[in-house]
C-alpha cells in the first residue's frame, strides 16, 4: 500500500514540473526607440537608453530568459548588414549593438535599423520561443579628425600697385574632408615665412602691412599654412607670389588745357594725343561727355554776323515777314523808347524790364498780319543783360505770367486773339480763333530752355488747330488745355503789344461798332516780360519748313566727330542739336582712345568771333568690380579763338593828276575822277574754303573784291 502511494506522488510531481516548463506565456519587452553613437575608430554603439529586454516569465528557466536579438533593415531598406546585437546576460536581458565592419562618417553619417528580442522558449532547443515588438535604432557616427586641410591651389599669384595699403590683395583657401563642423572647418591660417610685410586673417585674406616699393623689391614670395579646428595642419603649405607694379595714376594722359583755333582753319582735333589710363582695371563701359560752352558768344554761339533779313535770304525763307521790333526810324518809331544792347552781329537786342518797356505795334502793321496761318520767330533770353544762369531753386520764382507777344487781329468779319507767354519754365500759346464765338485753346510746353537765362531761338508755326514749336531747331510737342470759360472774351479790337499785354476791358459800354472812341483808351499793361528779345518777326500765310528753321538757328561753330566710318566696334557718338555737347560711349579702351582723338572743333565763319570758349571733359566708368571702380575727376580747359586777320584793302588805278582841257569839263558827262579804280580785299592767312559752308563765303567774297569801272 505504501509503495503504491509513493509511485502516485512521484508521478504527480513529474507531471507538475512538465506542466511548469511549458508555461511560456509572455513575449519579451524592449523600448520602442533607441538613439546611439559610435566613433569612427570603434565598433561598439552606445545606446540611450541601454539595451535591456524584459520577460514577465522570469525567473522561469528558458521561458524567462533572453536568448538573443535580431537586427532588421531600417526604413530605407539598409543598415542591418553593418550592425549586429548580442546578449551579454540572458537572465537580465542586457544586450550590446556593434558594427560588423569599420564605419566611415564621411560616406554615411546616419544609420537606422530595427531590433527585436526573443526568449529561450520552453527548453534548451528554443521550442515555442516568443519575439518582442520591433524597436527602431538610430545610430550617428561621430567624426574623428582623420583628415588634414588641403589648399585649393598650391600657388597663389597677385599684383598690386606700389605705395598703397590694401584690405585684401589675394585670398587663399583650404578645405578639410572631415564630416563634422569641428574638424572640417579651417580655424585659422598662418604665414610661416618670417619678416614679410604681409598679414593673413582667419578667412585667408592676405593684406600688406606697409606700402610696397617696387624699386626695393619687385616680387614677394612667402608660404602660408592652414589649421582645422582640431589643430591638424595642412598636408602641404601654399606658396603666395605678390608682384609690385610701379605706381600708376588712372586718368586721362595728354590733356592740354589750352587749345588755340585760328579763324579759317576749318575743323581741328581738340585732343590729338589724349588717351585713358585705367591701370589694368577691368572696365566694361566708358562714357565721356565733351562740353563746349558758347553761351557768352553772341546769341548762344558763333553765327553769321549778317542781319536777320540777310540770314533769312541765305536760308531760303519765304519773303513776306514783318519785323515787329525794327530798328528805330521815323517810319518805325514804336521801338524808339526801348533800350537796346550791343550785339556781336548786326541785329538789335531790345531789353524789357517787365513793367513799362512795351512796344505797341501800330495798326498799319497789324492789319497785314491777319489770318490763322502764320509763323512767329524770335530770339529770347530771360532775365536781362547781366543776369547769371539761374539755379534750380530760383528758376520760375516769378509768380506772374510774362507775355512776349499779345495780339488781336481782324479776320474778315471776326477777330482772333493769341498771346505767347512764359511762366517759370513753361511756355504757353493762348489762342482764340474767334473772340466772339469759339472758346480759347492753350498750348503748353515745359522747357528748360525757357528758364536757363541763355539765348534760344523760338519758331512757332500756327496752322490752327495744328501748332508746331521749334526751340533751337528741335521740335517739341505741346499739351492741350481747353479753357473752361472763366477767361473773359478779349475786346474785338485790332492791336498788338510786344513785351506785355493789355488789361481786359470789363466794361464795354463805350464800344460802338467794334471800336473804342479816341481819347477813351486808358490801357494798362499786365504780364510784363523781363528779358531780352531780338529778331521778332511774323510771316502770315504758309508756315516755314523745318529745314529753313534749322538753317536760321544753325551755329557756325561747335563740336564734331572726324570720321564716323573709322569708329570702332561697340562705339557710339551723340551730338546735341546745338553741337555744344558730344557724348562718346564704348566698351573697349583702345577703340575709345582712338575715338576721343577724333573729336574736333569746327567754325565755318571766315571771321570767327574771337574769345575764350570753356571746355569740359566728364568721364564715367563702369567696372565688373563696382567697389574698386575708378572715379575720374572732371577736366576743364578752354578753347581760344584767335583774333582773325583784318582784311587788307588796297586801291589801284588812281591817276596822278586830273588836268583836262576845259571843254571836257563842260561836256554833259563831265570828267571821270577815277576811271580805272580797283578795290582789292586780301587776307594774310590761308582760308579753308571747303569748311566755310554755303552762302557765307560767297557774301564775304563779294564784299572783299570789287571793280569800279568809272566814277
Amino acid at each position: 500500500m505504501d509503495r503504491m502511494n509513493f509511485l502516485s506522488f512521484f508521478l504527480l510531481c513529474l507531471t507538475s514540473v512538465a506542466s511548469g516548463n511549458k508555461a511560456n506565456k509572455h513575449k519579451p519587452w524592449i523600448e520602442t526607440e533607441y538613439q546611439g553613437i559610435v566613433m569612427e575608430n570603434d565598433n561598439t554603439v552606445l545606446l540611450n537608453p541601454p539595451l535591456f529586454a524584459l520577460d514577465k516569465d522570469a525567473p522561469l528557466h528558458y521561458a524567462g530568459e533572453i536568448c538573443g536579438f535580431r537586427v532588421h533593415n531600417g526604413p530605407s531598406g539598409s543598415g542591418s548588414v553593418q550592425f549586429e546585437a548580442v546578449v551579454l546576460d540572458r537572465s537580465t536581458g542586457e544586450g550590446l549593438v556593434r558594427s560588423k565592419e569599420p564605419l566611415d562618417c564621411e560616406s554615411q553619417r546616419e544609420h537606422s535599423f530595427t531590433i527585436q528580442a526573443y526568449d529561450c522558449g520552453e527548453g534548451p532547443d528554443g521550442v515555442n520561443s516568443k519575439k518582442s515588438h520591433k524597436a527602431t535604432v538610430h545610430v550617428r557616427v561621430n567624426d574623428v579628425n582623420e583628415f588634414s586641410p588641403v589648399f585649393v591651389e598650391r600657388r597663389y599669384e597677385a599684383s598690386v600697385p606700389e605705395g598703397r595699403l590694401f584690405d585684401r590683395i589675394v585670398r587663399v583657401e583650404a578645405l578639410d574632408a572631415d564630416c563634422s563642423p569641428q574638424y572640417s572647418q579651417i580655424c585659422f591660417y598662418d604665414i610661416i615665412t618670417p619678416n614679410v610685410p604681409f598679414a593673413i586673417d582667419n578667412d585667408g585674406n592676405i593684406k600688406n602691412t606697409e606700402p610696397l616699393d617696387s624699386k626695393r623689391q619687385r616680387v614677394h614670395t612667402f608660404w602660408v599654412t592652414a589649421f582645422d579646428c582640431g589643430k591638424n595642419r595642412a598636408q602641404a603649405d601654399a606658396q603666395v607670389v605678390v608682384t609690385v607694379k610701379p605706381s600708376c595714376k588712372p586718368g586721362w594722359i595728354g590733356w592740354t588745357k589750352r587749345v588755340e583755333y585760328t579763324p579759317g582753319s576749318g575743323s581741328i582735333p581738340l585732343f590729338p594725343s589724349l588717351h585713358l589710363e585705367t591701370c589694368e582695371e577691368t572696365v566694361w563701359n566708358i562714357q565721356a561727355t565733351v562740353e563746349l560752352q558758347t553761351g557768352h558768344i553772341g546769341k548762344g554761339c558763333d553765327r553769321d554776323s549778317y542781319s536777320d533779313r540777310s540770314v533769312r535770304r541765305l536760308c531760303g525763307a519765304v519773303r513776306g515777314e514783318v519785323d515787329l521790333l525794327p530798328p528805330p526810324s521815323p517810319a518805325a518809331n514804336w521801338t524808339s523808347a526801348l533800350p537796346t544792347l550791343p550785339s556781336s552781329d548786326s541785329s538789335l537786342v531790345f531789353s524789357f524790364n517787365g513793367s513799362n518797356h512795351v512796344a505797341v505795334v501800330p495798326d498799319s502793321v497789324v492789319t497785314a498780319l491777319s489770318g490763322d496761318h502764320f509763323t512767329l520767330q524770335l530770339w529770347m533770353r530771360r532775365g536781362g543783360a547781366n543776369i547769371q544762369p539761374t539755379t534750380t531753386q530760383t528758376r520760375g520764382s516769378r509768380k506772374e505770367e510774362e507775355t512776349i507777344v499779345c495780339s488781336t487781329v481782324r479776320n474778315d468779319d471776326s477777330f482772333s486773339h493769341y498771346s505767347l507767354s512764359v511762366h517759370g519754365c513753361r511756355l504757353s500759346l493762348f489762342y482764340w480763333p474767334d473772340v466772339s464765338a469759339a472758346r480759347p485753346v492753350k498750348f503748353l510746353w515745359k522747357l528748360e530752355q525757357v528758364c536757363d537765362s541763355e539765348w534760344h531761338h523760338l519758331s512757332l508755326s500756327v496752322q490752327f488747330p495744328s501748332v508746331t514749336l521749334y526751340v533751337d531747331g528741335v521740335t517739341f510737342d505741346p499739351a492741350l488745355i481747353h479753357d473752361n470759360g472763366a477767361i473773359p472774351n478779349p475786346a474785338p479790337r485790332q492791336r498788338m503789344f510786344i513785351g506785355a499785354c493789355w488789361e481786359p476791358e470789363e466794361k464795354q459800354k463805350e464800344i460802338l461798332n467794334n471800336t473804342i472812341p479816341e481819347g477813351k483808351d486808358s490801357v494798362k499793361y499786365v504780364g510784363g516780360y523781363h528779358g531780352l528779345l531780338s529778331g521778332v518777326t511774323v510771316r502770315p500765310g504758309s508756315v516755314e519748313p523745318h529745314s529753313v528753321v534749322e538753317c536760321l538757328y544753325a551755329c557756325r561753330e561747335g563740336l564734331d566727330f572726324g570720321d564716323l566710318e573709322t569708329l570702332g566696334s561697340g562705339m557710339k557718338v551723340h551730338v546735341n542739336p546745338s553741337q555744344s555737347v558730344l557724348v562718346l560711349e564704348g566698351d573697349d579702351i583702345e577703340s575709345f582712345n582712338r575715338a576721343v582723338q577724333q573729336v574736333t572743333y569746327r567754325n565755318s565763319l571766315r571771321f570767327a568771333t574771337p574769345g575764350v570758349r570753356p571746355l569740359k571733359l566728364t568721364t564715367s566708368l563702369r567696372c565688373f568690380n563696382e567697389e574698386s571702380c575708378l572715379s575720374l575727376k572732371q577736366l576743364e580747359g578752354y578753347l581760344v579763338v584767335l583774333q582773325p586777320d583784318a582784311p587788307q584793302i588796297s586801291l589801284s588805278g588812281v591817276g596822278p593828276h586830273l588836268a583836262r582841257p576845259a571843254p571836257e569839263f563842260e561836256g554833259p558827262r563831265g570828267v571821270p575822277l577815277f576811271p580805272e579804280l580797283r578795290i582789292v580785299c586780301s587776307l594774310s592767312h590761308a582760308v579753308n574754303t571747303a569748311a566755310q559752308g554755303m552762302e557765307g563765303g560767297a557774301l564775304m567774297s563779294d564784299a572783299c573784291s570789287s571793280h569800279i569801272g568809272r566814277l
